[in-house]
C-alpha cells in the first residue's frame, strides 16, 4: 500500500472531507461497463469450483435448478440494493443502511455479520483447496495444508494491497477462463453423444423430496453468488450511479448466473451424481469425463480460483476488522499497521487465525451455510431497509424497486433460513451472540464518549488531544 499524498487544502478532490459544495471527494471515474466488469469479478469467484457436488447432493442430478433459483432470490435483494445505494451513493454498504434505517446498534450487527461472513468464507475455501483438486498433485493432510495455506495469504495480503490485486487481475482471468473450458468440454461431450442428460430433470435425494431438496440445495447455490453486495462501496465513485449501478449489477449477476447455471447442467449431466457429489473437486470430474484436458491443468486453475478467492475475501475481512477497530467498535489492537508498507497486520493476522479454527470445525458445506446464514440475516435487514426508508423522500434520483420486490426479498431470507442445518445454527446464534454483546459494549462506549464531549467546556481538548 502506498504512502498517501500530502494533504491539499480542505475541500480539494484529493482531501478526505467533504467539498463546501456537498458533493463527494471521491472522484466519479467508474462508467458502466467497468462498473459490470467489476462487478461481475466479484461473483464469479471459487464457490462454483468446489460447492457443484454438494448441491448435487442435497438436491439430486438437476444441480441447474437451485443454481437457477439462487440466481433469482440473489436479484431480489440485488434490487434493494440498488434502491439503496443510488439514494444514498456513499461508502459503507448494508451497515450503514442498517443505521440509517434502525440505528447504530443494528448498524453495528450488519457489519459485524458480514465481517465474520468473510473470515468463514476464507475458511471453507481454505478447505477446499486442500481437497480433490490439490490431491491431482500430492496428498497432504488437509490441517496441513489449511495452515500453510492461510498463512501464506496473509503474508501477501500484509505484503501491500497493490500486489494483492495485481494478482487478482491474472487470478480473475485464469478461473473464468477454467469456467468456460468445463462448459466447452460439456458441449464436445454431448456432440459425441455421452452422458446422461436424463439427470438433468432429477430432483430430490433419498432423504428429501424435489422442493426440499431445491431449498436446502439453494442455500449452498446462494454462495455462488455472494459478493454483489461489496459493490456499493463503488457507488460514490460511479460517474452516474442511478441509471450505471443497476444496469451493471443486474448485468454482471444475469452473466454469472448463466455461466453457472451451464456449468451445472454440464456437470450434472456428464456426471453420475453419486460421483459428484462424493467429489471436493467436482469439476475436475467434468474434465476426466470428457477428456482432452489433462486433469492437472485444471486442477491447477481450479486451485488458482480458490486461492483468489480467498485472497480477495481475507482483504475485505482484515480492512473491515480494521476499519471497526478505528472507530472503537472493535479493540484498537487490530488498528496496528506495519511500519514500512502501512498494512493491518494485527486484523489479518487475527482473522487469518479465526479462519484456520472454523476450517479445522467443519466441512465445506457446513461453513458455506454458515457463511449463507450470517449473509441472510443482512440481506433481510437491507430489504427491510428498502421500506424503512421509503418515509425518507430524498429529493435525488435514484432507483426505485416495486415495493414487492423487497417484500419478496426478506421473504426469500427467512424460507432460506429455514433450510439451514440445526448444526449450522449452533454455529450462525454463536456469531450472533457475539455480535450483539460487542454491540452493546460499543453502543455505551458511544453513549459515554457522547456525554463527555456534551460535557465538556467550549475550546477544552478532547483528551489526548
Amino acid at each position: 500500500m502506498t504512502t498517501p499524498p500530502a494533504p491539499t487544502s480542505a475541500g480539494s478532490p484529493r482531501h478526505g472531507t467533504p467539498r463546501p459544495d456537498g458533493a463527494s471527494p471521491l472522484k466519479k471515474a467508474l462508467t458502466t461497463p467497468l462498473l459490470y466488469f467489476f462487478i461481475l469479478g466479484d461473483v464469479l469467484g471459487a464457490g462454483v469450483y468446489v460447492l457443484i457436488g454438494q448441491i448435487a447432493a442435497e438436491s439430486g442430478g438437476a444441480v441447474w435448478v437451485p443454481l437457477l433459483l439462487a440466481l433469482l432470490l440473489s436479484l431480489l435483494t440485488a434490487a434493494s440494493y440498488a434502491e439503496l445505494s443510488t439514494k444514498y451513493p456513499r461508502a459503507g454498504g448494508a451497515s450503514h443502511y442498517a443505521t440509517l434505517a434502525y440505528g447504530p446498534f443494528t448498524g453495528f450487527l450488519a457489519g459485524f455479520c458480514m465481517l465474520a461472513a468473510g473470515v468463514v468464507s476464507v475458511a471453507a475455501l481454505a478447505r477446499g483447496f486442500a481437497g480433490d483438486y490439490l490431491s491431482a498433485f500430492v496428498s497432504l493432510p488437509v490441517v496441513a495444508v489449511a495452515a500453510v495455506f492461510l498463512c501464506l495469504l496473509a503474508l501477501l495480503n500484509a505484503r501491500g494491497i497493490s500486489e494483492s490485486t495485481r494478482a487478482n487481475v491474472a487470478a480473475t482471468l485464469v478461473e473464468v477462463g477454467g469456467l468456460l473450458l468445463v462448459i466447452g468440454l460439456g458441449v464436445r461431450l454431448f456432440l459425441r453423444g455421452d452422458g446422461d442428460p436424463g439427470r438433468l430433470v432429477h430432483l430430490g435425494t433419498a432423504d428429501s423430496g424435489a422442493a426440499a431438496g431445491v431449498l436446502s440445495g439453494t442455500v449452498l447455490a446462494y454462495y455462488s453468488f455472494v459478493g454483489f453486495e461489496t459493490s456499493v462501496n463503488v457507488a460514490e465513485e460511479t460517474r452516474d450511479p442511478r441509471r450505471s449501478y443497476p444496469r451493471a449489477l443486474f448485468g454482471a449477476l444475469v452473466t454469472a448466473g448463466a455461466v453457472y447455471v451451464l456449468v451445472g447442467i454440464v456437470a450434472s449431466a456428464a456426471v453420475p451424481t453419486g460421483r459428484l457429489a462424493a467429489s471436493s473437486g467436482p469439476l475436475l470430474e467434468v474434465v476426466r469425463e470428457a477428456g482432452g484436458v489433462p486433469p492437472k491443468v485444471f486442477s491447477a486453475i481450479a486451485l488458482v480460483a480458490v486461492a483468489n478467492g480467498a485472497l480477495l475475501t481475507g482483504i475485505m475481512s482484515s480492512r473491515l476488522a480494521f476499519g471497526m477497530a478505528r472507530d472503537g467498535l472493535l479493540p484498537r489492537f487490530l488498528t496496528r499497521v506495519l511500519p514500512g508498507r502501512r498494512t493491518p497486520w494485527a486484523s489479518t493476522a487475527v482473522t487469518t487465525a479465526l479462519s484456520f479454527l472454523l476450517a479445522l470445525t467443519g466441512d465445506v458445506a457446513t461453513l458455506a451455510s454458515t457463511l449463507v446464514l450470517l449473509l441472510l440475516v443482512v440481506f433481510f435487514l437491507v430489504n427491510t431497509a428498502v421500506l424503512v426508508q421509503r418515509r425518507d423522500r430524498t429529493t435525488r434520483p435514484h432507483f426505485r424497486a416495486y415495493t414487492v420486490v423487497p417484500v419478496l426479498g426478506a421473504a426469500s431470507c427467512v424460507a432460506l433460513a429455514t433450510r439451514v442445518d440445526g448444526d449450522v445454527w449452533v454455529r450462525g446464534l454463536i456469531v450472533l451472540a457475539v455480535g450483539v454483546v460487542l454491540g452493546a459494549v460499543a453502543t455505551v462506549h458511544r453513549r459515554r464518549d457522547a456525554g463527555d464531549q456534551a460535557g465538556r467546556p467550549v475550546g477544552e481538548p478532547a483528551d489526548g488531544a
